[in-house]
């Protein structure tokens, strides 16, 4: 199984960040991957409600998904938008969703835990005034088995992640939008974590680089493997990386190690 994730550095330009996301896919079909993952936030990434509210949708309405699905119907493939921000009434939702080979949403999944924190006297996140958080915990049966949906604060919360791989997991999304501060200081040690207290690969896309004038994400895309280990990185800039998997891997761990059970 090929998996290929993709890292992005959106600003508030939405269609120069949806040009990008288009050609990191196609990037992807080229080398062959079955699954493609995107980042958080993959076609806007501002503090400035009024451009987000300007660049969000509802599901039937939003055109990078109907694009999306048009690529994955015509090339076959397993497409995981990280998340996208759904119109819901006067809020929104962070939704990762999943399109199949058919062009179908397969199954999406809001974001549960928001992301209110006073990182400094400078950087303030406030989620929960704008997003409506998800209230289920959400899989995805493939074809070399079943995928878990979490998104970015998420990661935090190993409950979620425990209660998630109770569901025969063998894989677990983290799409995100790691702040460069908590990234330096949590990112791949909570990734890798996550990875190994319910040996499932861990498939984590994020954002880099300066987005906007009050936000840095810290990139450092990576895939991880049941047992912990970095299989592939990268740090930094836009770009997508991949790796041939063992899907069989997990569910032999767990049985030489019956920690879940």
């Amino acid at each position: 199984m090929r998996v290929a994730c993709i890292q992005l550095s959106c600003g508030e330009n939405y269609y120069n960040n949806c040009h990008k996301l288009i050609n990191f896919i196609n990037d992807s079909i080229k080398i062959k991957a079955d699954l493609i993952v995107t980042p958080e936030a993959s076609t806007i990434l501002s503090v400035d409600k009024k451009k987000i509210f300007a660049y969000s949708f509802t599901m039937n309405k939003d055109p990078i998904i109907k694009k999306i699905k048009s690529i994955s119907k015509k090339n076959k493939k397993w497409i995981l938008i990280g998340s996208l921000f759904i119109k819901e009434k006067n809020k929104l939702r962070n939704r990762s969703i999943m399109i199949n080979p058919k062009g179908e949403v397969a199954a999406f999944y809001d974001k549960i835990n928001m992301f209110d924190v006073k990182l400094s006297k400078k950087e303030t996140h406030n989620e929960s005034k704008t997003f409506i958080p998800g209230k289920k915990l959400k899989t995805v049966n493939l074809p070399w088995g079943k995928l878990g949906l979490t998104i970015c604060y998420d990661l935090r919360f190993p409950q979620l992640f425990n209660k998630l791989s109770k569901k025969n997991l063998s894989f677990i999304s983290v799409p995100s939008a790691f702040t460069k501060i908590t990234g330096e200081k949590h990112w791949i040690t909570l990734l890798r974590a996550r990875a190994i207290e319910n040996f499932c690969y861990i498939f984590a896309p994020a954002q880099t680089g300066k987005n906007n004038i009050k936000r840095e994400t810290f990139g450092h895309t990576a895939i991880i493997s049941p047992d912990g280990e970095v299989l592939k990185l990268k740090k930094r800039n836009e770009g997508m990386i991949y790796f041939d998997i063992e899907p069989k891997l997990a569910m032999k761990l767990r049985k030489k190690i019956p920690s879940l059970n």
